[in-house]
């Protein structure tokens, strides 16, 4: 009956083109911190984009945790729900546990061609079914209530972009010791 448990990965990118209040205040103090750190690792002032300085300067290379910091006040005002996504009735509606940031582009001299991306993945939530383009979810790990009968409470996400299934259990929930479930993942190293 269930597809599998999932966890759902939603891409949100922020650029200066940002309409949503929320985005254009990631966008600036994440700009501004990037300004700053760049500087860091900098300091000639040899480098212009935020690729020429990873590059180049091998200790650059966590820049995208150091920026991600201006933005962490940012992510808690959000109580854990992911942004954009809405169920059917249109309601903020998918908790989150954890996200990723990452400078998708940066150029210290050219701040309107500043881009981020803050990766935001769900709890896990279990896949009962796609219909018409929206998914049929539960929320926690409710496939032994839905193959028992137990009635269960669901919502319906649309599918769009940037929204997707970053990891998947197919089978039943069974025990520990039992390997009948398979675990598929489509993303790397979140924080």
């Amino acid at each position: 009956m269930t597809k599998g448990l999932i966890q759902l990965c939603y891409r949100k990118i922020i650029d200066a083109d940002a309409q949503k209040v929320w985005d254009k205040y990631v966008f600036e103090d994440t700009w501004m911190e990037f300004f700053m750190q760049a500087q860091t690792y900098n300091q000639e002032g040899q480098y212009n984009t935020f690729q020429e300085i990873t590059e180049n300067v091998p200790a650059a290379s966590n820049l995208n945790y150091l920026v991600s910091t201006a933005a962490i006040n940012y992510i808690r005002q959000l109580k854990d729900i992911v942004p954009d996504i809405v169920n059917v009735y249109g309601k903020l509606c998918l908790p989150f546990n954890r996200f990723r940031f990452e400078i998708i582009h940066a150029d210290l001299k050219d701040k309107d061609g500043y881009k981020i991306a803050v990766y935001f993945y769900s709890e896990p939530v279990t896949w009962i079914d796609t219909l018409d383009g929206k998914l049929l979810i539960a929320y926690g790990d409710q496939r032994e209530n839905l193959q028992s009968g137990t009635e269960v409470e669901t919502e319906m996400i649309a599918l769009q972009p940037y929204l997707n299934i970053s990891s998947v259990i197919l089978g039943s929930k069974k025990s520990d010791t039992e390997k009948d479930c398979l675990l598929f993942t489509t993303e790397s190293n979140p924080i």
